[in-house]
């Protein structure tokens, strides 16, 4: 026994010093905060070690048919030093004892244990254990803790003294745990309510947008012949439970159909529930579709449901699925097939009360011979395709749709537009609309911003968009805008207008006076667009 070793054991049987030792023990513990507990109690256990000359002391805790480690502490040339904290170990025979409120004194190992307390001594056996003291703790008046301590040495004789400091030590540092545990349950409890009331707040704000967004749950814009014989699917399989797959271009208005098909459909008293499958990491896709547990992943700190969750009872709109990654695409094959998921992290099988719409502007067949969309899912989503026509295809409706964007977004920009100029619905059914309904809404928003007026200022808002740039700083300095001629295509109106600008600035485009002034546009921003609108400057104008 070394000189350290003989003054600790000395120490053991100094109940002065014990005392001492045991009231500075219980300031700390009473001092600690539940972050700085766990180091605390590390260290308390490695005193313990030296005022009895073992090599390892632990705190446990009884758990069901487990013994939990919660804490330890032992010497590191041990064969087993530390085991990990929160093992768990099946010791049946020491359990037993202990639940019972009997002390574990074992002096002289393996030999003291009984023929019944196999795992415990295949354990003892297996990590050189000589000798052990173990003491029931009660908290509550419950038996849910115990104190070890034990000597990898030799055999040794324990004494009452040694059980009842073991106890004392013991007692101050499980009621000093208990209530770290409770503290920490109860952080963790306000902190699952407030991610819980995050959360709801989140989707009330989620269901507010979905309510506001489109031009109506039920509202499809469109007198064309496209658009009626779109109607007339819309209107033949929305009150059936299919799945509906929408084809078509970006910006098209595929959300909007869904809308009404969810509208005219017999779930439409129930939710409507979109995600975007592009926009979603694909580490969180799977979460976002089917939920987790609490636990599950890190950052996992409560349980949340999934979009197919939200709405049961409902129609889950799945937007641009075309871009779901691989792995999930067999989960979600496997709720069309069986109508059942399990939350991620869980055992738990819930069950799909919803109908699925589907959408992408991707050509999903030629995905499928390219091997990035599975055969076996597309042909599960396809059960009723329904291609949305772009808004080159539909001209005609343009009139219906900027009507139905100024009555939508008038209200919100503080305007009220009373006309439109027939030369202005001339140039934008003469447009392209490469961005579709999407782009048009762009369009028509940003010319109820630039109106001044109760006559929308659609040639000001093009030419704002088309070159990027600021709105003119005054009307002195802003040049009149060019008067389209019925059915001008809008490039072409803004080329015109900037080539009369440049022709009455000679030419120059940066400077007092020049075209990028009058414009209300940076220079270079001017260039670009003059580059791709084709004007070609004079010399004076690269100034």
């Amino acid at each position: 026994m070394t000189a350290l070793e003989t003054a600790r054991g000395a120490a053991t049987r100094d109940s002065g010093e014990f005392e001492r030792f045991l009231g500075e023990l219980s300031k700390r513990l009473l001092a600690s905060t539940p972050e700085a507990f766990p180091a605390l109690a590390e260290e308390i256990l490695r005193e313990v070690a030296a005022w009895f000359a073992t090599d390892r002391a632990t705190l446990q805790r009884i758990e069901q048919d487990q013994l939990r480690v919660r804490f330890v502490w032992g010497r590191p040339d041990l064969r087993e030093p530390r085991p990990a904290p929160d093992a768990t170990a099946p010791f049946d025979w020491l359990i037993a004892e202990l639940r019972a409120g009997r002390d574990v004194v074992l002096g002289d190992l393996p030999g003291d244990l009984p023929r019944e307390a196999r795992a415990e001594r295949e354990y003892v056996e297996r990590v050189g254990m000589r000798a052990h003291l173990t003491v029931p703790l009660t908290v509550s008046g419950r038996f849910l803790w115990s104190m070890s301590t034990a000597d990898f040495c030799g055999a040794r004789a324990w004494n009452p003294s040694d059980l009842a400091r073991l106890r004392y030590i013991g007692d101050a540092l499980a009621a000093a745990a208990e209530r770290v545990d409770l503290e920490l349950a109860a952080a963790a409890h306000l902190a699952e309510v407030e991610e819980l009331r995050r959360q709801l707040k989140a989707e009330t704000r989620y269901l507010r947008a979905e309510l506001a967004d489109g031009f109506g749950a039920d509202e499809i814009v469109g007198q064309s012949t496209a658009m009626l014989q779109l109607q007339a699917l819309v209107n033949r399989v929305a009150p059936t439970p299919s799945t509906v797959l929408l084809l078509g271009e970006t910006g098209t208005g595929k959300e909007m159909i869904a809308r009404a098909l969810h509208a005219r459909s017999p779930r439409r008293g129930g939710p409507m529930v979109k995600i975007n499958c592009a926009a979603v990491p694909a580490s969180l896709i799977e979460s976002e579709l089917f939920g987790h547990e609490k636990g599950a992943f890190t950052g996992a700190t409560v349980a949340r449901p999934g979009r197919f969750q939200i709405a049961a009872g409902g129609t889950l709109f799945l937007d641009e699925i075309g871009d779901l990654p691989g792995e999930i695409q067999i989960k979600l094959l496997r709720v069309l097939q069986e109508r059942e998921f399990q939350p991620v992290g869980s055992n738990r099988t819930l069950r799909a009360d919803v109908r699925v719409i589907a959408a992408t502007h991707k050509d999903l067949e030629a995905e499928v011979r390219a091997a990035r969309f599975r055969g076996d899912l597309f042909f599960r989503l396809n059960v009723f395709p329904i291609r949305v026509p772009p808004l080159r295809e539909r001209r005609e409706d343009i009139p219906l749709l900027v009507w139905a964007l100024i009555e939508r977004l008038q209200s919100a920009i503080g305007k009220r537009i009373r006309r439109v100029r027939p030369e202005d619905l001339a140039a934008l059914a003469g447009y392209s609309w490469p961005g579709n309904v999407r782009e048009l809404q762009n369009v028509v928003e940003r010319a109820l911003i630039l109106s001044a007026g109760e006559t929308l200022a659609i040639a000001e808002a093009f030419h704002f968009a088309g070159a990027g740039a600021e709105p003119a700083a005054s009307a002195a300095t802003a040049a009149p805008p060019a008067t389209p001629a019925s059915g001008e295509r809008l490039d072409a109106l803004e080329r015109r207008h900037i080539a009369e600008v440049l022709a009455r600035s000679g030419g120059r485009i940066a400077g007092a006076g020049g075209a990028a002034e009058r414009l209300g546009l940076h220079p270079n921003t001017l260039r670009s667009r003059m580059q791709k609108l084709g004007i070609l400057g004079t010399s004076r104008a690269s100034r």
